[in-house]
């Protein structure tokens, strides 16, 4: 039984690797959107078990953190590249997606190694900024028609520059663990609950949905700035 959270993290893996073979390969990136949603629920579900289980170990920790760069750091990666690479002859120019796998490793060995981390996080979760991605690309074209190629991919170039800098960053950002339901204790992740019911109440078409979720994530970092902002200390 002690294995049980490791299966379910290697599925987490294998659900990350399809996706990367539904961009490259198919170019399908609503495929691979559905494979990294399937990858954020083994991730769920392996603490989950490990919790229930009371099967922790080292090897766990380091296996779950290496199905996250493969699920949430290099899948999304080839997902960008992909799109990329339909919109841009220009040589190298796709290649900028990869700079999405080598910050969510930095994100993850920082935070293997942080013991600050336990409750609230400091920079943006990978599967946080996986579901960014995987959410956007399926659905640029609800942009895209209403700006110029040239407009959007330089807006993903800047969107991609930041959430690199967010993984690394010092920034605190909460954690969506609820130890009770009292809203004084969790009233950030219920306000991000709040939000997010709201926006896919609008978002109601399936490419519209697709963009809630990114519109959601960047929500999460609005609150947590705000957050920093509000119960910042007085000087």
């Amino acid at each position: 039984m002690k294995q049980v959270p490791n299966l379910i993290t290697c599925l987490n893996l294998l659900a990350g690797s399809f996706a990367c073979v539904m961009a490259l390969k198919f170019n399908n990136y609503t495929g691979a959107f559905i494979f990294i949603v399937l990858a954020a629920v083994f991730d769920f579900l392996d603490g989950l078990a490990a919790r229930l289980l009371k099967a922790y170990s080292k090897l766990g920790a380091e296996l779950d953190s290496l199905a996250d760069v493969i699920s949430f750091g290099l899948a999304p990666g080839c997902v960008v590249y992909s799109y990329f690479s339909s919109y841009t002859g220009v040589a190298g120019f796709p290649l900028l997606a990869f700079l999405l796998p080598v910050f969510s490793a930095l994100r993850l060995a920082k935070f293997n190694i942080d013991t600050r981390q336990t409750t609230s996080f400091l920079g943006l979760p990978v599967p946080a900024s996986g579901l960014f991605w995987s959410s956007l690309i399926p659905s640029i074209h609800w942009i895209a028609v209403y700006f110029s190629i040239v407009s959007v991919l330089t807006v993903v170039v800047i969107l991609i520059i930041a959430f690199c800098l967010l993984m690394v960053s010092e920034l605190p950002m909460f954690s969506l663990k609820f130890k009770n339901l009292k809203w004084a204790d969790n009233r950030w992740p219920f306000s991000l609950i709040g939000i997010s019911v709201v926006v896919m109440a609008v978002f109601t078409t399936w490419g519209m949905a697709l963009l809630g979720i990114s519109v959601i994530v960047l929500v999460y970092i609005l609150l947590s700035v705000i957050k920093v902002v509000i119960e910042r200390p007085a000087q």
